[in-house]
């Protein structure tokens, strides 16, 4: 089966000429600008085994984007982490340095929890 069948819905042939095929995959939402992102930063020990980590909830864009900003995160602490699903995870506790950063690239940012 081809890659672009497996994601129509039911039609496998028409005869109307005006006919496109619709997809269940979600259109990826425009990534807002800095001044309109409202982030949270907060540490998470949660299904870690025990380890802290920095965790940036709340962005609203492209996963590429996502991806940039996590990198960006993750020079500045020095460490290493992840960016999917619409958070980023930076490994130990930079709250501080972490909320910094982004206000400093014109994030609306804040820090919730202890």
């Amino acid at each position: 089966m081809k890659k672009d069948q497996s994601r129509r819905q039911g039609v496998i042939y028409s005869t109307n000429p005006d006919f496109s095929y619709q997809s269940d995959e979600p259109a990826e939402a425009a990534t807002l600008p800095p001044q309109q992102q409202h982030l949270r930063v907060q540490l998470d020990k949660k299904q870690r085994g025990g380890k802290q980590v920095t965790l940036i909830t709340g962005f609203a864009g492209k996963e590429e984007d996502l991806q940039t900003l996590g990198k960006l995160l993750k020079t500045k602490c020095g460490v290493g982490g992840s960016a999917k699903d619409g958070e980023i995870v930076v490994q130990g506790d930079f709250r501080a340095k972490v909320l910094e950063v982004l206000l400093k690239e014109g994030y609306k940012a804040k820090q919730i929890g202890g």
